[in-house]
């Protein structure tokens, strides 16, 4: 049994689609990469894990975490599932915390809430520690902490009650290269020790291709792709994917250091999508028949699957 699936997840703003079908499973100790330019659904699906989207979203199939239905839950049992089984990190951590209370005292809600420890304070110095700060740093507010501190005390906050599943929701956008390097080799290791799972969800292919096991490539809030990550990101199958790969520069490669290749045009309006399939406008290597026909993931090689008619079935 999966850590996490979705089962033909929908959702819809309205009369606007923003996720459309989508099937995916997370294991223990795996790291799933969610990938794709802004607007294709990556956070909504990511939402839908914790029930965290506005009431006027319409959200079918089923969300099953620890083969129970999220969907479906109570909103106590709902409240229950919330740091304790599964956690999230935002993209911006001064949103996601208390400007005006101590990192120690915003650490130790979640553990009061869900959990029944004798010490918090040991709690809290113990996730500081294992987030690589000093447990004094408790004392201080998220202004006197720098973006990179930020957003290891938002990971200590996922950790806070031992959950089975992450999710980092662009976690790294707003940091520079190198403390970018140090979080995601943080919740990596993390994820290896804990054995939990993890969806990490980022628009740079790159970044997911050394950290993820698996990459899952969105388009138009559908799959178009997915595989083992290092296949995916040095081999890929589908335009879109062989697309946002170049956009990226590779060390060692003059020509694509210098001239990375973009994608022309932009994602197509949700509520307007494109007959056939959605990405056929933009694609350099249309056929006349993909404008009228819908491509249902099909097999690509091993443990590979990908939404495009030059991939033979």
């Amino acid at each position: 049994m999966s850590l996490l699936e979705f089962r033909d997840v929908s959702v819809d703003y309205g009369d606007i689609p923003a996720v459309r079908g989508v099937t995916l499973n997370i294991e223990r100790g795996e790291v799933l990469g969610i990938a794709g330019e802004s607007g294709c659904g990556k956070s909504t699906l990511a939402a839908t894990v914790l029930r965290l989207l506005p009431d006027s979203a319409r959200v079918g199939g089923a969300v099953i975490l620890d083969d129970q239905d999220v969907l479906t839950m109570t909103w106590g049992r709902l409240r229950a599932v919330r740091w304790a089984d599964a956690a999230i990190v935002f993209q911006g951590a001064l949103h996601g915390l208390n400007p005006v209370q101590a990192i120690g005292k915003q650490l130790a809600e979640p553990i009061r809430l869900h959990k029944t420890a004798t010490d918090v304070d040991a709690r809290v110095a113990e996730l500081l520690t294992q987030v690589g700060l000093p447990p004094s740093r408790a004392r201080a507010f998220p202004h006197e902490l720098s973006g990179g501190q930020r957003q290891r005390v938002m990971i200590a906050m996922a950790l806070a009650c031992a959950p089975d599943l992450i999710i980092a929701d662009e976690p790294t956008t707003a940091l520079d290269v190198m403390v970018q390097a140090q979080v995601l080799d943080l919740l990596t290791s993390l994820v290896r020790e804990l054995n939990m799972g993890m969806v990490l969800i980022s628009h740079d292919l790159g970044v997911l291709g050394t950290t993820c096991d698996r990459i899952a490539v969105m388009y138009a809030g559908r799959i178009v792709e997915t595989g083992p990550a290092l296949d995916i990101f040095d081999d890929p199958r589908h335009p879109y994917t062989r697309a946002l790969a170049g956009a990226f520069p590779r060390i060692g490669d003059d020509a694509a250091r210098y001239a990375p290749v973009g994608l022309p045009g932009d994602p197509p309006y949700a509520g307007d999508l494109p007959s056939g399939c959605t990405f056929h406008p933009r694609c350099p290597e249309v056929m006349p028949e993909c404008a009228t026909t819908t491509v249902e993931l099909r097999p690509a090689g091993p443990g590979r699957a990908a939404a495009c008619l030059r991939v033979l079935p």
